[in-house]
C-alpha cells in the first residue's frame, strides 16, 4: 500500500531556510509525478510544487518561485523541498502527494488543482517566525 512519510519542518525565523523530505514506499515511485502541498490554518490546500518523472523539471505556485526549489531521488524513493527566504505567510502544513496514476504530471494548472486524484502523506508543519 501507498506510503507517503514527511520530515523536517518545524520552526524557523523569516528569511531562514528548511528542508523537507518525503520517503515514498508500495508503489515505483520513479513511475509517478510527486509534489507538495501546503495547507494554512481557515486556507484551502493549495499546491506548490510538482516535480516530473524522470526530467526532474519542477513547476512552483508563484508564491514561492525562486525560493523554494523540489526535487527526486529516485533511486532513494524520496521527495525533498528545499525552502529558502522563508516568510510567515509561508507558515502552513506541508503535504507530499503522490499521483494515483504512473505517467507524465500533465499540466501544472491540473496538477495544483485537482486534489482527489493522489494519494497524500499525513504533513508536517512549517512555522515561520517573523
Amino acid at each position: 500500500q501507498v506510503q507517503l512519510v514527511e520530515s523536517g519542518g518545524g520552526s524557523v525565523q523569516a528569511g531562514g531556510s528548511t528542508r523537507l523530505s518525503c520517503a515514498a514506499s508500495g508503489f515505483r515511485f520513479s513511475d509517478y509525478c510527486m509534489g507538495w502541498f501546503r495547507q494554512a490554518p481557515g486556507k484551502e490546500r493549495e499546491g506548490v510544487a510538482m516535480v516530473y518523472v524522470t526530467s526532474g523539471t519542477a513547476y512552483y505556485a508563484d508564491s514561492v518561485e525562486g525560493r523554494f526549489t523540489a526535487s527526486r531521488d529516485n533511486a532513494k524513493n524520496t521527495l525533498f523541498l528545499e525552502m529558502n527566504a522563508l516568510k510567515p505567510e509561508d507558515t502552513a502544513m506541508y503535504f507530499c502527494a503522490a499521483g494515483q496514476h504512473a505517467g507524465s504530471c500533465g499540466v501544472w494548472y491540473r496538477w495544483k488543482t485537482s486534489l482527489n486524484d493522489k494519494n497524500w502523506g499525513q504533513g508536517t508543519q512549517v512555522t515561520v517566525s517573523a
